[in-house]
């Protein structure tokens, strides 16, 4: 059966059907992260490699990247890197490079600035911005290693900064991904470790003999990595709980179906569980992307993961009208929002919840991946509702301190007292009034 003449077998929904709201909140309650299964394995992982240090990551690396640490190397020396890196194809790493010009500008741009001033009470309050210490990128490196991970998650760590960052990739058989060597050269790196998934994270958290422990980890990874970030949060800090991408497309029946459907794919092929979503006011529209999301599929290297993602995930909404999307997009909280249409300020401006927004025909999500600046670490699962994307914050504590003279605490300290011996602290009440007397 050729292409053009499968049928789609995405989600349809209708929102005049009288079964829609039902439908619709099905699609956004759908969970597509990890069980309860992968918790407990990951909890056990961390148990390990808190107890046992070098001697769980030398053995979980065995087992699950195939290759015997001691001979191939614990560390990849940063000399390799630069070799990596010197050795790209000059448009290649043309390429690079302009992605990570575009990254650290645009990320320089969100330095928080120091607080400091005297009130009219005469009180000295502010604020200083540090770097923290140390900081952990995880680098995927099974089904998705990607270089533009390593430059969107170290590069706003540098810029923070951070003093020691350090880099865990896992290299199944031993083998290193060129690529990811050269973006850590580009990034600044400081150390790059042979060692990945749940005990890479524990590493990084906790410690071992050979690895020093770090402040914050981030970066993306299969669900294990998701949840030992999640199991680990306040032992260091993470950037969030990522789970897999998602993209809502919301178009008009002027666009041209091949771009959107590419667009659809290009989320869907990262990941079986990923989903793309088209939201669109034209029934027409939405069976041209139908069928040129198949006709795609069929020539894409990655048909199978895509399919599955499409198939299992994927979904189309008919509206009656553009202004109707954005109460579902916000339902949905989504990754990634491409609003594909002529005018895409009014509907920017009613977007409540959205990890990133790609405005207009010609703006697809994918160059925000690579070159665009914004970071491509998004909260996913809804998350997007209460957090953000991956910044230079993230990789900065705030300290706050005040001062007081004599006559600042006359001014304020009587209220202090106050309301200290309403809570019944003497202690506290005292430490002030001794001072007023």
């Amino acid at each position: 059966m050729p292409p053009e003449a499968r049928p789609a077998t995405a989600l349809r929904l209708d929102s005049r059907d009288p079964d829609f709201a039902a439908a619709f909140t099905q699609l956004v309650d759908a969970r597509r992260e990890s069980d309860e299964d992968v918790s407990r394995d990951v909890t056990a992982i961390l148990k390990r490699v808190r107890a046992e240090g070098d001697a769980a990551l030398a053995d979980l690396t065995r087992r699950f990247d195939g290759h015997d640490l001691d001979v191939t190397g614990w560390r990849v020396d940063l000399a390799e890197c630069r070799a990596a890196l010197d050795a790209l194809e000059p448009g290649l790493r043309a390429a690079l490079e302009l992605a990570a010009a575009r990254i650290w500008t645009y990320h320089e741009s969100q330095r928080p600035a120091d607080s400091d001033r005297v009130d009219e009470a005469g009180v000295r309050l502010g604020a200083r911005w540090r770097a923290v210490d140390a900081a952990g990128v995880y680098v995927p490196g099974g089904r998705a290693s990607y270089p533009s991970s390593v430059l969107m998650n170290a590069i706003p760590a540098k810029v923070a900064g951070v003093e020691r960052l350090v880099m865990v990739t896992p290299t199944p058989r031993g083998i290193t991904n060129k690529l990811v060597l050269a973006a850590a050269a580009l990034a600044g790196v400081d150390e790059v470790w042979r060692v990945g998934g749940a005990h890479a994270i524990a590493a990084l958290a906790y410690g071992t003999g050979r690895i020093a422990p770090v402040d914050v980890v981030t970066g993306p990874g299969n669900a294990w990595v998701a949840e030992a970030k999640r199991q680990l949060y306040g032992v260091v800090g993470i950037d969030m709980v990522a789970g897999p991408s998602e993209i809502v497309v919301v178009a008009d029946g002027d666009n041209d179906p091949a771009w959107i459907a590419a667009d659809l794919l290009s989320q869907a092929e990262h990941d079986p569980t990923s989903q793309s979503i088209l939201i669109t006011d034209s029934a027409a529209f939405a069976d041209a992307v139908a069928i040129e999301v198949e006709a795609q599929l069929g020539r894409l290297q990655t048909e199978t993961v895509a399919r599955a993602s499409w198939d299992a995930n994927g979904a189309i909404i008919l509206i009656a009208a553009l202004d109707d999307a954005m109460p579902l997009v916000d339902r949905l909280a989504p990754e990634h929002l491409e609003l594909a249409v002529a005018d895409p300020e009014p509907l920017f401006a009613a977007v409540r919840h959205a990890g990133s927004v790609f405005l207009g025909r010609m703006t697809p999500e994918a160059v925000g991946d690579y070159v665009a600046g914004p970071n491509h670490v998004l909260p996913t699962g809804r998350r997007a509702r209460f957090s953000s994307g991956l910044s230079v914050l993230d990789f900065m504590k705030r300290t706050s301190f005040l001062g007081l003279d004599a006559a600042a605490l006359g001014r304020i300290g009587p209220a202090a007292v106050a309301l200290a011996e309403a809570e019944g602290l003497p202690a506290h009440a005292r430490s002030v009034g001794l001072r007023l007397s």
